[in-house]
C-alpha cells in the first residue's frame, strides 16, 4: 500500500506543475519515480517500468491541462495543430536517424540547448497582456515549424521529450504570448505523447496496478495547478519555468559527461 500511496503524491506534485507551468512532467517524474521510492526504503522501480509510468502521466496531464487551460482560452489549436504535427514526424526522423551521430555529442547540444531556453525565461522581457486573446493571435508560420522541427529532430535523436524548451523559443523566437504558450504548449505534447502512451499499452510496457494512482490524482492535480497559473503573475510564471529549465539542462549535462 505504501508504495501505491507514493507514487499518487508524486503525480500530484508532476500534475500540479504540467498544469501551472504546461509542460507533459516527463522531466519531473522520471527522476523522482527513479530516485524517490529507495530513499524511503522501496524497492526500486525498474527503468521500464519507470518509462511506462512516465508516459501515462505525460498523457493524462496533457489532457487534463489542455481542458483547464481551454476554458481560460489560452489554447491555439492552429498553433498546436502546425508544431504537434511537426515535431511529432521529425521526432520520429530523428529517432531513426539517432545511430549516424554521437549522442555524447547530441547531449551536450541538447543540454546547451536547454541552457539557453532557461536563460532566454529568466531573461526580462516587455509586461505581457495579463489575459492576450487567443482569437486574435496570429505567428509566423515557418518560424513555429522550424522551432517544433528543431527540437523535434534534435529530441528525438537524444531519446528526450524536448517540450520544456518549446516555451521559451515559442516566447522569444515565435512572439507567442507566455499564457498561450503555456497552454498551447501541452496540447502539442499530447500528440506524441498519446502516440508513446499507445506504443507501451500496447507491448505490455505499463505497470497498470502502479498506474492507476497517477490517474487519479494527476487529474485533480493538473485542474488545480492550470487555475493556478493564471492567477500567477507572468513575470513569476517565467521564472519558475526557466529555474526547472536549468535543472533539467544540468541533468542532460550530466549524462552526457558521466554517462
Amino acid at each position: 500500500m505504501g508504495i501505491y500511496l507514493l507514487i499518487a503524491f508524486l503525480g500530484v506534485i508532476c500534475g500540479f506543475l504540467s498544469g501551472l507551468l504546461g509542460i507533459g512532467g516527463g522531466i519531473i517524474m522520471a527522476p523522482l519515480l527513479l530516485y524517490v521510492p529507495p530513499l524511503l526504503g522501496f524497492e526500486q522501480l525498474s527503468m521500464h517500468t519507470v518509462a511506462g509510468l512516465t508516459i501515462v502521466q505525460g498523457l493524462v496531464a496533457c489532457i487534463s491541462g489542455v481542458v483547464v487551460h481551454k476554458r481560460f482560452n489560452s489554447v491555439s489549436i492552429r498553433l498546436a495543430g502546425w508544431m504537434g504535427a511537426t515535431i511529432f514526424i521529425t521526432a520520429l526522423l530523428g529517432g531513426a536517424g539517432s545511430g549516424y551521430a554521437s549522442n555524447h555529442l547530441l547531449l551536450l547540444v541538447f543540454g546547451a540547448l536547454a541552457f539557453f531556453a532557461a536563460i532566454l525565461m529568466l531573461m526580462p522581457r516587455a509586461k505581457e497582456k495579463k489575459t492576450p486573446d487567443v482569437t486574435d493571435l496570429s505567428f509566423s508560420l515557418w518560424r513555429a515549424v522550424s522551432t517544433a522541427g528543431s527540437v523535434g529532430v534534435l529530441g528525438g535523436m537524444v531519446g528526450q521529450g524536448g517540450s520544456f524548451i518549446l516555451i521559451p523559443l515559442m516566447t522569444s523566437f515565435v512572439h507567442i504570448p507566455t499564457r498561450i504558450a503555456i497552454g498551447s504548449n501541452l496540447a502539442i505534447v499530447l500528440l506524441s505523447s498519446a502516440a508513446g502512451f499507445l506504443g507501451k499499452a500496447f507491448t505490455g510496457q505499463i505497470e497498470w496496478r502502479l498506474a492507476v494512482p497517477i490517474v487519479l490524482t494527476v487529474i485533480p492535480a493538473t485542474q488545480l495547478g492550470g487555475i493556478l497559473s493564471h492567477r500567477v503573475p507572468v513575470v513569476k510564471l517565467r521564472k519558475i519555468l526557466g529555474v526547472l529549465i536549468a535543472v533539467a539542462a544540468v541533468r542532460i549535462l550530466m549524462s552526457a559527461f558521466f554517462g
